[in-house]
């Protein structure tokens, strides 16, 4: 079961941000591409989703399901520091319009769309490399905290589960 994120208010059309992180998640699973939702970032931030392809780049995704809510995430640019490509996950019934005007900058920016079963990349995100030890230390920080999630949930009194 993936972690979904946080924000479950439904969309128009009754999506919810768990039905677009799972329709992403399984696209990601067939591409071999492993995800973690709610993956909190060293500058305060959390990723909604934040993942390794079988390469070891970083992709993060940002999870809107309202339209007020993607026009007024001032925040999003804050996560383009952590990851190698960033992509914007939205439901399909969500207008895309607004991730073509420049405040979005569509130039590094991917789009999926998706719905709890399944999810299509319409945009693909370019690479923007990380530096390689900044890419060994978000690598490290997400395989910890996957591994923390998995052993305390196999056992809640192992380890209280603390900042990554």
């Amino acid at each position: 079961m993936i972690d979904a994120p946080a924000s479950l208010a439904p969309a128009p059309g009754g999506a919810t941000a768990q039905n677009v992180a799972r329709g992403i998640c399984r696209l990601f699973a067939r591409n071999d591409i492993w995800c973690l939702g709610e993956m909190p970032l060293r500058n305060g931030r959390r990723a909604d989703l934040m993942g390794i392809d079988a390469k070891g780049r970083i992709v993060i995704v940002e999870i809107k399901v309202s339209r007020a809510d993607l026009l007024g995430d001032g925040k999003w640019p804050d996560y383009l520091d952590f990851c190698d490509r960033f992509y914007w996950g939205l439901p399909l019934s969500l207008d895309r319009a607004p991730l073509e005007l420049a405040d979005f900058r569509p130039d590094c920016c991917g789009i999926i769309v998706a719905d709890g079963y399944d999810a299509e990349i319409v945009r693909p995100a370019p690479s923007h490399p990380l530096a390689p030890a900044r890419r060994k230390v978000e690598v490290e920080r997400l395989a910890r905290t996957a591994l923390r999630r998995a052993v305390t949930a196999l056992d809640p009194q192992c380890a209280p589960p603390g900042p990554a």
